[in-house]
């Protein structure tokens, strides 16, 4: 059988879509009919090569997405086939396979444990979660990857309460999750900092209590302004190593905490007074909202049912898989909020 993905053969180049052959599921896989993938700042970064040497090319790509299980290999009990599910690169439990070789003509497509950008993918067990009811699977999307970062950076990582000061900086996908996430655990106030007008309008609608400009303000001075030393929690969302030593900076003494996510090109650093830490403040990295599939997902999808949070703001319209580059240009430049494929 044969599939149509959206292939990275070269870094610094747009993708390419070909039509590759599906090898056969090994034990733990499943084959999955993809219905929509998101686009992730990560997979922008992988395209141009910014995240180092890729050894792996050419492969297909995309972390995050929707579809329908078609068919499953031997010992794969967590999906059945003819049931949709959420892809995400977060691993839950099941088998965890390691990623298949696609054929293209007479060249080989690498692939990982999970990939998005095309209309059918072999997909390891431990990436699938079910998604019960009729959920839109267009809106589910972004329980692949933006949501449980964003939200879980919050709620797991940060171990919000209710009442305490957030500022998030950077308000991309994964940055307007984060909102949403301190919005649901009753943060207030939740304050978006982003230059990007159209972010600023999205992290409004998103439930941000206001967003800031740092191009029209001094961020800090603001914040410290009116919280004192800082405020309780900051997340930083850019991934630009100023504005990951800045979201430590603005934290407050004593108990402050600033959560990075945000993806630096490969090679940057960040220098960091260490008086900072003698103050009191703590610098938390994340792995994925410190997320755990089979505990969060649930709950994340009985807060989108409920409207705690909501993804439809944030999701861009749907682009089609041809227009796949398109879509990342439109993202990479901010003229749009999480970029939504749809793959049928």
């Amino acid at each position: 059988m044969k599939t149509t993905a959206a292939v990275l053969v070269e870094t610094g180049h747009p993708l390419e879509l070909a039509e590759i052959e599906l090898p056969e599921l090994k034990a733990g896989q499943a084959l999955v009919e993809i219905a929509y993938s998101g686009i992730c700042h990560t997979q922008l970064l992988e395209a141009a090569g910014a995240r180092g040497a890729d050894p792996f090319l050419p492969h297909c790509m995309g972390h995050e997405g929707t579809g329908r299980v078609l068919e499953i290999g031997p010992g794969v009990a967590r999906v059945k086939p003819g049931e949709r599910v959420v892809l995400s690169w977060i691993k839950a439990s099941g088998n965890n396979v390691a990623g298949s070789v696609y054929r293209w003509g007479d060249r080989s497509v690498n692939a990982g444990a999970v990939t998005t950008f095309q209309r059918h993918a072999v997909v390891s067990e431990n990436r699938l979660t079910p998604l019960a009811g009729d959920f839109d699977l267009g809106e589910a999307v972004m329980l692949g990857c933006a949501l449980p970062t964003g939200v879980g950076a919050v709620i797991n990582t940060a171990n919000a309460r209710a009442g305490e000061s957030l500022a998030v900086f950077g308000c991309g996908g994964v940055g307007l999750c984060a909102i949403m996430g301190g919005v649901a655990a009753g943060c207030a106030p939740v304050i978006a900092i982003d230059p990007n007008p159209l972010r600023r309008e999205l992290a409004l609608s998103a439930g941000a209590s206001e967003a800031l400009d740092p191009a029209a303000c001094d961020v800090l001075a603001e914040l410290r302004k009116r919280f004192g030393s800082g405020v309780d929690i900051a997340v930083e969302a850019s991934g630009i190593p100023a504005v990951m030593r800045q979201s430590l900076e603005s934290v407050r003494n004593q108990g402050g905490r600033a959560v990075v996510i945000g993806n630096a090109p490969h090679g940057k650093t960040i220098e960091i007074d260490p008086r900072l830490f003698n103050d009191g403040k703590s610098l938390l990295g994340c792995w994925g909202g410190d997320v755990q599939p089979d505990r969060d997902f649930p709950r994340f999808i009985r807060l989108l049912a409920a409207g705690r949070i909501g993804a439809g703001a944030i999701l861009s319209k749907p682009y089609r898989l041809e227009q796949i580059n398109e879509a990342m240009s439109d993202f990479a430049q901010g003229r749009i909020g999480r970029p939504l494929i749809a793959c049928e």
